[in-house]
């Protein structure tokens, strides 16, 4: 066996023991006309990784190899392929199909597809082949071609891979919210995510706003294209900025411990404070008299289009801009590393997993 009947992949056998990664074959699913085989160069590490193998988010089927942020070579396509050849650089995100038949997907919305399917820890139906889908710790990944994305020529593979989930899943909102010039705009958080957002925002030409418990950050979100950092640590921190913003992106983590109630006071009249972080805890108590004061609402959302994916890799192309990003090469130790420095918040600000050949030399 091996490619093209099976892939490799770093992948865990327990959520009880979901720091431990074993090297181990696995079946891809059938492949099918609008198929392409990719082999992977990098792989970015997200906080749904984590979620998943640790059991945060509920149960998942196991073995799995997680990892949806993707970056590698096309080896083969279908004969349906259209916008894919067969060396061309690309991307995978955090969704691998969808029936592009319903309206979600006939309005650009395919990332709400009732039907769609995540790059990992998702069943494929039986015509398909039946397995379950394996994400990108690993030699290839099999993914649709409309969740495939070619990479502009001058971002470099370790910081593209990171686009491919936490960027667009803080592009997509920002944009659908309409930000740009003579909009104020509020993160809530410097990471993984909050990286990205601050760096959208300020691309697209709103006013940046941090909102952060982490005071040693400040410098990092100034370079990022923060206008101000605000720290959530002070007393009455919210009292200054009443009726401020207009949009607020929540990339945090540990928004069960929020005072809500001031967050949401410092959006302006009919403002939104958006979650696109997902902890394992649920938020605060709400009560609908919070959103009264000033009109407010909250909303939430799940990655982004391809449409969205394009738009987001032309800007990053065109103004080049860099996010901060840790490379670890991949082994079982590497992605060990990897998700304990990511639930431990250590890591500044993405990890990107490399060194793909040397792991899987035969492939």
């Amino acid at each position: 066996m091996g490619y093209q009947d099976t892939f490799e992949g770093f992948m865990v056998q327990s959520q009880d023991d979901w720091t431990n990664f074993k090297k181990q074959e696995f079946k891809p699913k059938k492949f099918q006309e609008r198929d392409i085989d990719i082999e992977i160069e990098c792989c970015g590490v997200c906080g749904s990784d984590v979620h998943t193998i640790s059991g945060g988010w509920g149960g998942a089927p196991m073995p799995l190899c997680v990892g949806h942020e993707v970056i590698g070579k096309a080896v083969k396509v279908g004969d349906g392929v259209t916008t894919v050849k067969v060396g061309d650089r690309v991307g995978v995100g955090a969704q691998i199909w969808s029936c592009l038949e319903c309206k979600p997907c006939k309005t650009d919305n395919e990332n709400y597809c009732p039907k769609k399917i995540d790059t990992y820890g998702a069943p494929y139906p039986e015509e398909m082949g039946g397995v379950i889908a394996q994400g990108g710790y690993a030699s290839h990944i099999r993914a649709h071609e409309y969740f495939t994305f070619k990479i502009p020529d001058n971002i470099p593979s370790e910081e593209a891979a990171p686009m491919m989930c936490a960027g667009l899943t803080t592009y997509s909102p920002l944009v659908r919210a309409g930000v740009g010039p003579g909009k104020k705009v509020a993160i809530v958080g410097v990471g993984g995510l909050g990286m990205y957002a601050i760096m959208w925002a300020n691309a697209l030409g709103a006013e940046v706003y941090v909102l952060s418990h982490s005071p040693d950050k400040e410098k990092a979100a100034k370079e990022l294209g923060a206008k101000e950092f605000i720290s959530t640590v002070d007393k009455d921190w919210d009292k200054p900025w009443a009726f401020t913003f207009n949009f607020m992106l929540n990339t945090a983590d540990a928004t069960h411990k929020f005072d809500l109630a001031a967050y949401l006071g410092t959006l302006d009249v009919n403002g939104q404070m958006h979650h696109v972080g997902l902890p394992d805890k649920p938020l605060p108590e709400i009560k609908a008299q919070m959103f009264a004061p000033n009109g407010c609402s909250m909303g939430g959302s799940h990655i982004g289009s391809r449409p969205e994916m394009f738009q987001m890799l032309k800007l990053a192309s065109e103004k080049k801009l860099k996010p901060i990003i840790e490379t670890i090469p991949i082994s079982e130790d590497g992605c060990k590393k990897a998700v304990l420095g990511v639930s431990k918040n250590e890591v500044r600000y993405r990890y990107t997993l490399t060194d793909f050949d040397k792991a899987f030399p035969n492939r």
